[in-house]
């Protein structure tokens, strides 16, 4: 009897293993799905062969000393990055004073304008870059990096916005009400109390935004010229006519300044305390 009675729960525990089994095989295997591509492409980036090819016949790093003697490839790059931070900058000063006027409205004009300040994240990269090409050319601006700093900062207004509110809502108002009752004015109010308790949803949608500009080409390709093409637009360009390894290096050296970026984050600010 004894037995019997401890066979549903010898089962149930059975069954417990075997469903956390399957659970971390199908966590390692959708692991190795999504490296398995950014292996392949760092492998490659050291091919010595003039193809790209996996396993590598041996280690070399011509593919990145063509990534440094090919003047588009650098000047893309540099683009690229002061465009970065540059939208990225201009975002924060644009999404930060919306956030704190719409994260506790309740009104339909206020969740109306969160929804059209949050569109760009709905809205296609290409129906984005077209339309902004039609009415930034009226305007007269055309192809020129304003143009494509207009654009990158539309498009990464959303994030800064999502995660300001998200942290402005966690915001308790008694914080501002003590200030004010100690003579605070509004600036110093939010210099010195707001901004500080707001900043990590901040900082969190400034990484976005950096990460989501060094890696935008739907938007980019439609502002491209001599002096003011980003570096995804010249990566699509140089597949167009050939097919080397050294577009590994390049998405190796992107991958590795992202990773930089994020250690940087890490070491000062503390990507723990974006979480708080």
């Amino acid at each position: 009897m004894s037995t019997l009675s401890h066979s549903p729960r010898d089962s149930s525990r059975l069954f417990e293993k075997l469903g956390n089994g399957a659970l971390a095989l199908y966590i390692a295997l959708f692991v190795v799905f999504l490296l398995a591509p950014i292996v392949i492409v760092v492998m490659a980036s050291f091919t010595p062969g003039e193809s790209v090819a996996v396993p590598v016949g041996g280690l070399s790093l011509r593919w990145y000393r063509r990534f440094i003697e090919y003047r588009p490839f650098t000047d893309s790059l540099i683009t690229s990055l002061l465009l970065a931070g540059a939208s990225t900058a201009l975002a924060i000063v644009l999404a930060v004073p919306a956030a704190l006027g719409l994260a506790n409205t309740r009104s339909r004009i206020g969740h109306a304008a969160t929804s059209f300040l949050l569109s760009p994240i709905a809205v296609p990269p290409l129906v984005v870059g077209l339309s902004s090409l039609y009415y930034l050319s009226e305007l007269g601006i055309g192809n020129s990096f304003v143009a494509l700093l207009i654009t990158h900062t539309c498009v990464s207004v959303p994030y800064v916005l999502r995660t300001t509110i998200a942290a402005c809502k966690n915001l308790s108002p008694g914080y501002g009400e003590a200030a004010s009752v100690l003579g605070a004015s509004i600036w110093r109010r939010f210099w010195h109390v707001s901004l500080p308790l707001i900043s990590p949803g901040i900082f969190a949608g400034a990484l976005f935004s950096v990460l989501i500009s060094l890696d935008n080409l739907g938007v980019s390709y439609f502002f491209g010229s001599a002096n003011t093409t980003t570096l995804p637009v010249v990566m699509l360009s140089y597949l167009q006519n050939q097919f080397d390894p050294s577009i590994a290096a390049i998405s190796t050296v992107q991958m590795l300044i992202a990773i930089v970026f994020l250690l940087a984050v890490e070491k000062i600010y503390g990507l723990r305390s974006m979480n708080r």
